[in-house]
């Protein structure tokens, strides 16, 4: 368990999907560049290769913890993490987005 003062150093933010590549990784994974508006951009690998098409995520709204420290995976350096909800035994994703417009870098509480 983390007390309440460790979860509100976490800083949940929502960016929207500008640019979607192919990382150079082991796995297969997204290099996704989002804008978060006021606080820039930043770039995610993620492990959305294979549940999503590039053109489903391109624009998209979602939303992301952007105070993480930077994470080298391979040649690949992930800036922020994408949420998603990953759904039981056929382990459906579901990248968390808001239900209506809502501006770039608006925090998530």
């Amino acid at each position: 368990m983390i007390t309440f003062d460790e979860f509100q150093k976490v800083d949940i933010r929502i960016g929207k999907i500008i640019s979607i590549e192919d990382a150079e990784t082991r796995k297969p994974m997204f290099r996704i560049k989002l804008d978060f508006g006021e606080l820039g951009t930043k770039t995610a690998i993620a492990g959305l290769k294979g549940f999503y098409e590039k053109e489903d995520l391109e624009g998209k709204m979602v939303a992301a913890v952007v105070n993480l420290e930077p994470r080298k995976m391979g040649p690949e350096v992930s800036e922020c993490m994408i949420m998603a909800a990953v759904t039981g035994e056929d382990e459906k994703v579901s990248v968390l987005n808001p239900q209506s417009d809502i501006d770039m870098g608006s925090k998530v509480y």
